[in-house]
Formats: structure tokens, sequence, C-alpha cells
């Protein structure tokens, strides 16, 4: 089974920076693609950014520039370095898996972490 636990969420205020982590536990021989969305109190969860396991990344156009995702394939963890924050990127931040082998051969299409909460005070 795949556990994925967030970490690095806080209150911040506008143009302040933070560093969220998520670490991927299990059996895991590869993974396909981590990333992190968010979802707003009243909104739908979107997409923030996503690395593929050959490094393709996709931002959301609101964040370019001020976020960067990274990974570390030999930990399982993935990072989302957030800059310049703005009262708008209020919102649980959820790590998402997608892809991951096991050592067992099974292979799950998705997964979702518990979230971390990040708040930006103007």
């Amino acid at each position: 089974q795949v556990q994925l636990v967030e970490s690095g969420g806080d209150l911040v205020l506008a143009g302040g920076s933070l560093r969220l982590s998520c670490v991927a536990s299990g059996s895991i021989l590869s993974i396909g693609s981590m990333g992190w969305y968010r979802q707003a109190p009243g909104k739908q969860r979107e997409l923030v950014a996503a690395m593929s396991s050959g490094s393709d990344i996709d931002y959301a156009n609101s964040v370019k520039g001020r976020f960067t995702i990274s990974r570390d394939n030999a930990k399982n963890t993935a990072y989302l370095q957030m800059k310049d924050l703005k009262p708008e990127d209020t919102a649980v931040y959820y790590c998402n898996v997608k892809r991951a082998l096991m050592t067992s051969g099974y292979r799950y299409l998705e997964v979702w972490g518990q979230g971390t909460l990040v708040t930006v005070s103007s």
C-alpha cells in the first residue's frame, strides 16, 4: 500500500515563502508522476504542479514563476517551493501520485495524501 504524508503547510504573510514536502511510503518500485493539487474553500480541486518520472513539469498558470516542484526519486519525495505567496494561494494542498508500481507487481493508478493547509494572510 502507498501512503502519502504531506508537511510544511503553515500560516504565512503575503509575499512570504513556504516549502511543502510529500513522502510516499510503501514497497514502491517506481512512481510515474508526483504532483500537488490544491482546494480552496468553495472551489474545486485544481492542479498546482506535477512532475513526471522523466522530469516533465506542468504548472498552473497562476503559480508559474512563483512555485517550483522537484522530486527526489531515491526518497520517493516531492517538494513544492512556494514564494511570493498571495492570499489567493490559501488552500489545502494535496500530494498526488500517479502510476505507482509496487514490488508485488501491483500498480496504483492514483493515490492522494490527506492534505496540508496553507494560509496566506494579507
